[in-house]
């Protein structure tokens, strides 16, 4: 059903959604193409941002370009299978962010608490284990959800500008209490289980930082490594922040073309935000794109 059906809205909507993923694409990819060729930045932490980059980049690619064919051409259909294709990347990057997420706050923990065992506790055979057990559970949540709907969806309006799959599920044709059931169990397994782990690490790296006496360089050095989790800390807060509040939201507010509205938030705004809050923020990444515009210039 798209986000609006007034006709003079239609331009304004294609130029600002081109516009948002012409940014989000080119800020991922600079920041993909920067970790790459710097050396001095293969670490975990920077290996991590470049797949959530590029979980990013995946994550608005199967929505956006959909959206801007649907205006341009004033046709809001697309087919069954399309549909199930669309829901099932959208799953896929947006669980894959989320652990992603989870992982880099893990190694923000074990680089302030543990700094000597951390070499061996995020080593590059262990982080390239974190990456994929990350992407298999990505995987089976989404197979998961094409295991709920059991029957083909035929001329159903979904109100919303993507396939989105809470709304996919309601217009199934399958049992409802036990799709509600399941629901709720890999809501909280895939979604409240991360977001405990996340605050979990941080309240131990406050703890620790604030046991630290004041005096003495060993503290300015956790100070200035903790200074470096506010750009970690700013994404998670955008990104979780706005998807529960779209999806509690819902359950409030029973309005369809509200929350279609609020979803753009979460979908388009915050993979757009994700490389500014991280290259305005870290000194490493600035320096990383000097370098590489220096080199090709």
């Amino acid at each position: 059903m798209g986000l609006s059906e007034d006709i003079d809205l239609q331009s304004i909507l294609f130029g600002l959604f081109l516009s948002m993923y012409l940014v989000t694409v080119l800020g991922n990819l600079l920041i993909i193409l920067a970790l790459s060729s710097d050396s001095h930045l293969h670490t975990p932490m920077y290996s991590f941002l470049s797949k959530l980059s590029l979980a990013d980049t995946g994550f608005i690619s199967t929505m956006v370009p959909q959206i801007l064919m649907n205006i341009q051409t004033h046709k809001e259909v697309i087919s069954y299978v399309d549909c199930l294709t669309q829901m099932s990347l959208f799953t896929i990057f947006v669980y894959m962010g989320d652990k992603l997420l989870t992982v880099m706050a893990y190694n923000r923990f074990v680089a302030i608490c543990h700094p000597l065992h951390h070499p061996v506790f995020m080593s590059p055979p262990l982080c390239g284990y974190l990456v994929l057990v990350s992407l298999f559970l990505s995987l089976m949540y989404t197979q998961l959800h094409k295991l709920m709907i059991l029957q083909k969806l035929q001329d159903m309006d979904i109100s919303s500008f993507f396939c989105d799959p809470s709304q996919i599920l309601n217009l199934s044709c399958s049992d409802t209490y036990s799709n509600k059931i399941i629901r709720y169990f890999l809501g909280a397994f895939y979604g409240l289980f991360p977001f405990s782990g996340i605050i979990f690490f941080y309240y131990k790296i406050i703890s620790f930082v604030l046991r630290i006496p004041f005096s003495g360089g060993k503290y300015k050095g956790k100070y200035k490594a903790f200074s470096k989790c506010g750009s970690h800390l700013a994404v998670v807060c955008l990104f979780l922040g706005t998807v529960l509040g779209v999806y509690l939201g819902s359950t409030v507010s029973h309005s369809p073309r509200k929350g279609a509205v609020a979803s753009v938030t979460y979908t388009v705004v915050t993979p757009m935000l994700n490389p500014f809050i991280y290259s305005l923020r870290n000194r490493d990444i600035k320096g990383a794109l000097r370098r590489l515009h220096s080199r090709n210039a």
